[in-house]
């Protein structure tokens, strides 16, 4: 994918999520511009449930069901360098850690247009999910991601 191409929708909603595991269902409705349940409905259709813990410790099970939604991936993830080397729209995984010696984390999605940048966080206890607190938040990987027209909504770029 060719990131130097502002192809970032100019306008994406956060969806929250309903279920504690529920970030990268919740991203992929972002993305997609569609209600969570309707990213979870498509996920259990293809054998993705919320409690898999493959869903925030494995890329695969979100990539398929981006792919359900014509969201085209990067074949890999990136390490996180600095957010203005990000693509103009990822995946993020944040709270990256390590639990029984296996990887965890909580996705979020990143999105740029012009200058402006925010990151879509489906965290349910937060106030704001349209995020600009950039050195609060610690990435440690991301995919580049292209979306189809998303729906227009909340960012207001």
């Amino acid at each position: 994918m060719n990131s130097s191409v502002d192809q970032s929708p100019k306008y994406l909603r956060a969806v929250i999520q309903k279920d504690r595991t529920g970030c990268g269902i919740a991203s992929v409705a972002a993305l997609a511009g569609v209600s969570y349940m309707e990213a979870k409905n498509a996920a259990k259709k293809l054998g993705i449930t919320i409690d898999d813990p493959r869903l925030w410790s494995d890329t695969r099970a979100v990539r398929r069901l981006l792919k359900h939604f014509a969201i085209q991936t990067a074949p890999r993830e990136k390490p996180f360098r600095s957010w203005r080397q990000l693509p103009a729209l990822s995946l993020l995984a944040i709270k990256w850690h390590r639990e029984k010696g296996k990887p965890y984390w909580h996705w979020v999605v990143f999105v740029r247009h012009g200058e402006k940048s925010a990151v879509l966080d489906s965290k349910k206890a937060l106030r704001r999910h349209c995020r600009t607190d950039f050195g609060r938040i610690k990435p440690k990987w991301s995919i580049e991601l292209k979306a189809p027209q998303a729906k227009p909504q909340a960012l207001g770029f």
